[in-house]
């Protein structure tokens, strides 16, 4: 690939929950993952998810900033913000069931 040659890579957005967009980009040889959401078009279709917003970016799975470089066939993921923590859910749900009713200690037999 020569170095003016545009490169492809693939967007994810995940607006809500259990919905994914994808897209395939073709950019410029040098270009950033801030500039890469303006040229998916999201930009216009989603004004509140834009950067700057709460909004978590990930480049295979591993957090970047937006002034990060792309590289050809990168895979960037816009993500929305958790509405709980996953460690407070988990906790809440063991309240909720106690200490009998959970994992190990659910079907332990009483000592004899």
């Amino acid at each position: 690939m020569a170095p003016t040659d545009p490169m492809r890579v693939t967007a994810v957005l995940a607006p809500a929950p259990r919905t994914v967009w994808e897209r395939v980009l073709s950019l410029p040889a040098v270009c950033t993952v801030d500039q890469a959401w303006l040229h998916s078009g999201w930009a216009q279709e989603h004004a509140q998810a834009a950067p700057g917003q709460p909004w978590s970016v990930s480049i295979w799975g591993r957090k970047v900033s937006g002034d990060t470089l792309l590289r050809e066939g990168d895979r960037i993921e816009w993500l929305r913000p958790l509405a709980v923590d996953p460690k407070v859910a988990r906790r809440e749900r063991f309240k909720g069931q106690g200490v009998r009713g959970a994992g190990l200690f659910s079907r332990r037999k009483p000592p004899v």
